[in-house]
């Protein structure tokens, strides 16, 4: 299972980013943990300074901008460990 994590204070665009990661699985069929991270300690330890930004098994796939649900489609569909969920 992906572990999926959206870095960001906890403005709209993050929480908005969250949301679309999360649609983007179920309609991909992808089984993932998805964790907001708000602390900013985490945020710069993960070598991240633009927010909101997607880390996707501890790779950073976007920082600083928000992508259409589509791309995020992409985006999740082509990770390293990309599983389909058991029907």
């Amino acid at each position: 299972m992906q572990s999926i994590q959206v870095l960001g204070p906890g403005c709209p665009e993050c929480r908005q980013l969250k949301a679309d990661v999360e649609t983007a699985l179920r309609r991909q069929g992808i089984a993932a943990t998805v964790e907001h991270v708000t602390e900013i300690g985490r945020i710069i330890a993960m070598d991240v300074l633009l927010t909101p930004a997607l880390v996707i098994d501890g790779q950073v796939c976007l920082a600083g901008r928000h992508q259409s649900i589509e791309q995020l489609e992409d985006i999740v569909r082509h990770s390293a460990r990309a599983e389909p969920t058991k029907k």
